[in-house]
């Protein structure tokens, strides 16, 4: 893919993260990956999205190095490095502060899949990570906040699961391309926003059935999915 037009759709997914109401200010980030070249391009560190453009985002290579730019990318950059070097099948990652989805990472509390909108693109519970150590917040913290992400996939298929909760800070969200991340932390925010209400009228509410879980995952998801037009000529 050429550096353009990967610039252009990580342009495209950072500006949907404003549209979509999942980011103020200038918090927030996405990014995306030619694996073929081993490129990524990530949003720069503190430029208003009002202003932004695709040229404004900053290549890197997979090892950090910047490839060009007058622009620092993202503060969050290694734990975006982190992901994709762990996470082979994924190509695009976005960070947000949203409302809900920062609740519950904030209060250390994995969102349950308590209905089918979470099972459609959710094969359960969202993780949340353990607190860094102040080791790895003095040596590493960006990176080790990737790590961290990794280590609570150690049992879990991260695109099955396609997003985490960062203690204390707030989701991280992947997919197959930088606009199904930011659809998935779309919808992250939605179950979040739901799964906190369901809560608040049934606190000892329990999980949806793990077959009926599966059912709808698996028809969006699975090898044999039935969701959707198909192929198309």
């Amino acid at each position: 893919m050429p550096a353009a037009d990967l610039k252009k759709h990580v342009c495209d997914a950072n500006l949907a993260t404003v549209r979509f109401g999942l980011v103020l200010s200038t918090f927030g980030n996405a990014s995306g990956i030619d694996r073929e070249a081993g490129r990524i391009a990530i949003k720069p560190s503190g430029v208003p999205y009002d202003r932004m453009t695709p040229d404004d985002m900053v290549s890197v290579r997979l090892d950090g190095a910047i490839l060009d730019n007058h622009y620092r990318p993202s503060s969050d950059l290694d734990t975006h490095l982190v992901l994709y070097r762990a996470f082979d099948g994924i190509g695009g990652v976005v960070h947000t502060h949203s409302t809900f989805a920062t609740i519950f990472a904030q209060a250390m509390i994995p969102i349950p899949c308590f209905g089918t909108t979470q099972a459609d693109y959710f094969r359960g519970t969202i993780p949340v990570t353990r607190h860094l150590t102040e080791d790895e917040i003095a040596d590493s913290y960006v990176a080790s906040t990737g790590q961290v992400i990794v280590d609570a996939f150690e049992d879990r298929d991260p695109l099955e699961i396609p997003a985490a909760l960062v203690a204390g800070h707030g989701p991280f969200v992947w997919g197959r391309t930088p606009n199904e991340a930011v659809q998935n932390a779309q919808i992250l925010e939605e179950c979040a926003r739901m799964a906190w209400h369901a809560m608040q009228l049934r606190p000892d509410l329990e999980e949806l059935p793990s077959a009926l879980r599966d059912r709808h995952f698996l028809r969006k998801h699975g090898r044999n999915a039935t969701y959707g037009q198909g192929e198309t000529a």
